[in-house]
């Protein structure tokens, strides 16, 4: 194995430093991980479908979900949000029965901070022919429903079948606007680019994000974008600061900088979760990559809070430094990159995920992530850590 990956798990950042999650300090910046889901071990003899319903269904045996609630009690832990089937979790794999019970367990954790869930429309039943606008927007009403009579906050995932239909911007201002008045408390809106999602390729057209968030301000608190355009992301924050709105980064690329924020005068307030914050001048966090990362990452958070912004930037650019090798292209498969780091930090049996996404990616690509979380301190024992990756380098030959 080479000797510069195994240096690698010689170090760590934190050595010398509590460890994150004592709650101390008062956070400055709210910070939500999006967590994937764990498998059975008995999941490796299920072939890889094309995420077909009926693969859906068989899901819900399928999942260790006591492991996979072990992980977001960690996230809860470290002072980190759960944001529970999102992308991450791959929503558009697992389908609305295993989104729900993800949900609902989530709900009983009780976390510190509170949970945010994604309302989209895939509790409709699969049918030949594509649904109506009016029973999509049903759903993504009833799901967001569910989530907030659970305790949490409902973020509005992409609608594809916007996309699909090539709508205009002003279909997209109706449609949010009719699913909007018929909910109560605070909503988030989730922007997934198309890195991520190809098919959602040309979301938002023209003006129809900034319309959209100006419906009801005051129900509309927020945003997560997933664009991976750190410039645009600003540029938008500057925009919806002026309605008292922020904006989660989901830039799992830049979200350093983006997070720390810009110098000069703070902003208008905006509350959200018990607690008010400037907006316009630096963007709160729902990432992915957290779900790997958590350790170092609330590290840097708690030190951010401390006012310790060198601190913060030494802690926290090597975990995005490990993003941009997780999030390499295909973008999509990056969630069976964070699967394995949590795997060789021994929490959980394996490194599978959903439909074997795990297959999409090299054992160099593995290799080159491991050596970068461990140089982020995203271990909390790299000893073990690095015993289990030469015990899987030795069985992947």
């Amino acid at each position: 194995m080479d000797v510069h990956l195994v240096e690698a798990f010689a170090e760590d950042p934190l050595r010398g430093l509590p460890e994150p999650g004592s709650g101390a300090v008062p956070p400055v910046r709210l910070a939500w991980a999006a967590p994937h889901v764990v498998m059975l071990d008995g999941y490796r003899g299920v072939p890889r479908t094309d995420g077909t319903s009926s693969h859906r269904s068989s899901l819900v045996d399928q999942i260790d979900w006591e492991t996979t609630a072990g992980l977001r009690r960690r996230l809860d832990r470290l002072g980190l949000g759960v944001a529970e089937a999102m992308d991450t979790a791959q929503r558009s794999q697992i389908g609305w029965t295993c989104a729900r019970r993800l949900i609902e367990s989530t709900a009983s954790l009780e976390t510190g901070l509170p949970f945010v869930a994604g309302a989209g429309s895939d509790s409709l039943p699969p049918a030949a022919a594509r649904p109506g606008m009016d029973r999509i927007v049903e759903a993504v009403v009833e799901q967001a429903r569910m989530i907030r009579d659970c305790g949490g906050i409902p973020i509005l995932l992409p609608i594809e079948s916007l996309v699909a239909s090539r709508s205009s911007a002003d279909t997209y201002v109706e449609v949010y606007g009719e699913i909007l008045d018929a909910l109560e408390g605070t909503v988030l809106i989730h922007w997934l680019g198309s890195m991520f999602a190809p098919k959602l390729d040309g979301y938002f057209p023209e003006d129809s994000f900034e319309r959209v968030m100006r419906h009801d301000p005051e129900k509309i608190r927020g945003a997560k974008l997933s664009l991976l355009d750190a410039e645009r992301e600003r540029e938008i924050r500057r925009v919806l600061a002026r309605n008292g709105q922020f904006v989660l980064t989901g830039d799992d690329y830049n979200f350093v900088d983006l997070i720390e924020g810009e110098t000069g005068p703070s902003g208008p307030e905006a509350e959200l979760a018990g607690r008010r914050f400037s907006v316009g001048t630096f963007s709160h966090a729902l990432l992915g990559v957290l779900d790997a990362v958590a350790r170092p990452a609330a590290a840097a958070l708690e030190a951010l809070a401390r006012g310790e912004v060198e601190l913060y930037q030494t802690l926290l650019r090597p975990c995005e430094e490990f993003a941009r090798v997780a999030f390499e292209p295909p973008v999509p498969s990056y969630k069976a990159s964070l699967a394995f780091i949590t795997y060789l930090d021994g929490l959980q049996p394996n490194p599978m995920v959903v439909d074997h996404l795990e297959g999409s990616r090299s054992k160099e690509h593995y290799l080159r992530a491991a050596e970068l979380a461990a140089r982020a301190g995203a271990f909390v024992d790299p000893g073990a850590a690095l015993e289990r990756l030469r015990s899987w380098a030795a069985a992947t030959g």
